[in-house]
């Protein structure tokens, strides 16, 4: 009957949305004031997407019961941290080692501390940390510590546990069964947070993700990785290496020797005058073309690259003249060669710009020839430029949790949510730290948006496709959020209005979507908590447009991102983070001020007193949602570790 209801309500809450901005934009858009009436019609058009794709997500809401096969297979406990306390890890670690199921606990210490070390040591625990290998390599963050540990352990499935989420005896009795499966690949279990009570407005508690949205996405086959208290398949992870690295060769050298015929083309014209060094260039553009078709029938890259690169050496061998000083200008342009491993993609990549640049110069015959050679040299397929050649764990976003996930559903694995409290964990006690833990799960999901979009990912379903493009697009309402802030502030002040007229339509139109929506969200919550998150997506609309930019600077252009581990710690009082909310506070104070100034209007009789009253209403609704800002800012922790016991998940 619930789920009757539910989907009786989303689907009327997606009629009226479709109702409403339809008629908003043939009927209602005041082409007069289209400098705010346009924005604002676009800012409904993005919330009724919105609504749609939350509606689709209930859709299909799978509340499992447990795993109905027994808990089989060798597991690896993994425990990540950089710097944490050793205390905090070692309380984490001693609980892992008391899980109930036969297992190996490990401690993955990216710092690489000699005290984390003797203290595992001690507790008779497993320590891992980064091998020579890593040295002057791309570390990839909490992906690259993941990885370097699947090549050092054995275990069929993988338990990973941040530093400070401590495992209830029973996570993996509960988990492993669903494994039965053969094509299981993930069971992610819930975050909660034991330091964090009612009253706090930080909203680090979850409930509507880490319940009705996991289940949602759960029904379609994708519910997410989301970092922690999650159990993994390692032959699912090491075939996703596996393949991601073979695709990243393959394209690598498609690429580069694209790159070689056309530099070897323009040699050849230029050499004409000289017979053996046509000669030369000619034979290497055989092996060139010989290597791109044996390629294209489906050889083994490795045969081919290695083939090619002997064949060049041998040419290049009997070449021994050429002008000095041409070839010192001509190597130049060589060392600076577009062939590199790219320390975000955690892939061997080509730049294909700089390569076209250089197929494009007019280099010497000579230096043509060692350019060719150059990029054989760099077709190895060990990957020289990383770590290790074979990257399970996504690297291609500072969220590897979501990009690994997709990898998989992509490959044809399953994943399962299921929904009990199995680890609690320690979340954020200070605005500066949540906001910077916001930036970073921004950040990644939109670089995963930007590097590897879903809606054209091939071997996602249409269903997986929506539910991770709905995650991702959920960060875009930022810029919806600004004009929602401003459409009022606009009307107050100026009595330009970006409606045509506050009419009985508006009102008949309006009024049904928008009770239907917070409708949907409410049978949708069970009864669960579920204002705070809606406060926060309206609320952190500069955290959402810094990510959007941030994301896309990154992707487009390489500018670092940077990773912060989130402290687990107060080192004392936390500041309060001026700089990072003045726009909240700066649009409270101007919301104020429109509202005084909108009555004052109407009083002088120079204002409508229809439209003072509902965008009067409008900037009441914006302060309530916008308040969470200053409480926040004033927060000094909770009263009392006391949230679990009473956790709607127990």
């Amino acid at each position: 009957m619930n789920r009757l209801l539910l989907r009786v309500v989303c689907l009327l809450a997606v009629l009226a949305g479709v109702n409403y901005v339809v008629w908003r934009w043939l009927d209602s858009v005041n082409w007069s004031a289209w400098w705010i009436a346009v924005p604002l019609v676009i800012a409904e058009t993005y919330s009724v997407i919105d609504t749609f794709f939350f509606a689709l997500t209930m859709w299909r809401v799978k509340v499992r019961n447990g795993p109905e096969a027994p808990a089989e297979g060798t597991v690896d406990v993994f425990i990540t941290t950089y710097d944490e306390p050793i205390d905090l890890v070692l309380t984490t670690a001693r609980a892992a080692k008391a899980i109930r199921y036969p297992h190996s606990t490990w401690i993955l210490d990216d710092g690489d501390r000699a005290e984390m070390r003797a203290a595992a040591e001690r507790e008779g625990l497993g320590y891992v940390t980064r091998s020579e290998d890593w040295v002057d390599k791309p570390r990839h963050a909490k992906a690259g510590n993941l990885n370097n540990a699947l090549f050092q352990t054995g275990g069929e499935f993988l338990l990973i546990l941040d530093a400070d989420q401590i495992p209830e005896p029973q996570i993996l009795d509960n988990t492993l069964g669903y494994f039965a499966d053969p094509r299981v690949a993930l069971v992610q279990t819930p975050q909660f947070f034991s330091n964090v009570d009612d009253a706090d407005p930080l909203g680090n508690q979850a409930p509507l993700f880490y319940g009705p949205i996991q289940q949602g996405k759960d029904g379609w086959n994708a519910a997410f990785f989301c970092g922690s208290n999650a159990v993994l398949r390692r032959d699912a992870l090491m075939e996703l290496g596996i393949v991601g690295y073979v695709r990243d060769v393959e394209r690598t050298v498609r690429v580069s020797l694209r790159a070689s015929e056309r530099m070897l083309a323009k040699a050849q014209r230029s050499s004409r005058s000289d017979p053996e060094t046509s000669r030369l260039i000619a034979e290497i553009r055989s092996h060139v073309e010989e290597a791109s078709a044996r390629l294209r029938a489906g050889d083994s890259v490795g045969e081919v690259t290695y083939r090619l690169q002997q064949s060049v050496d041998g040419v290049s061998r009997s070449v021994v003249r050429g002008d000095i000083a041409a070839m010192e200008e001509d190597l130049r342009a060589i060392a600076a060669l577009p062939v590199q491993a790219d320390s975000e993609l955690g892939a061997f990549v080509v730049d294909e710009v700089a390569l076209d640049r250089l197929a494009e110069t007019d280099l010497s015959p000579l230096a043509a020839i060692e350019s060719v050679q150059r990029i054989a040299d760099t077709l190895a397929v060990d990957r020289p430029g990383q770590a290790q050649p074979v990257m399970p764990m996504a690297t291609i976003s500072v969220t590897e949790d979501m990009a690994t996930a997709m990898q998989l559903h992509a490959a044809g694995w399953r994943s399962v949510y299921h929904h009990e409290l199995l680890a609690t964990g320690l979340a954020p006690e200070d605005l500066g730290t949540m906001l910077g833990q916001r930036l970073r799960w921004a950040q990644g999901t939109l670089q995963v948006m930007l590097r590897d979009n879903p809606l054209v990912k091939r071997g996602l379903s249409g269903g997986q496709r929506i539910m991770y493009f709905a995650t991702m697009w959920s960060y875009l309402s930022g810029f919806a959020s600004v004009v929602y802030l401003a459409a009022p502030v606009v009307y107050l002040l100026t009595g330009v209005m970006p409606v045509t007229a506050w009419s009985v339509d508006f009102f008949a139109r309006f009024i049904p979507y928008f009770v239907l929506s917070q409708l949907m969200f409410l049978v949708a919550a069970r009864g669960l908590r579920t204002w705070r998150g809606q406060q926060y997506s309206l609320a952190l609309f500069p955290l959402w447009i810094r990510a959007c930019w941030t994301a896309a600077a990154n992707v487009w252009f390489g500018r670092s991102l940077g990773f912060v581990v989130t402290p687990k710690e107060r080192a004392g009082r936390a500041p309060i983070p001026w700089r990072q909310i003045w726009p909240q506070l700066t649009a409270i104070v101007v919301l104020v001020i429109a509202a005084i100034v909108g009555v004052l209007r109407v009083i002088a009789g120079t204002a409508d007193g229809v439209g003072t009253l509902v965008n009067t209403v409008w900037v009441i609704y914006d302060l309530v949602v916008l308040s969470i800002i200053p409480r926040a800012a004033l927060y000094r922790g909770p009263a009392a570790h006391a949230a679990r016991k009473d956790s709607p998940l127990r």
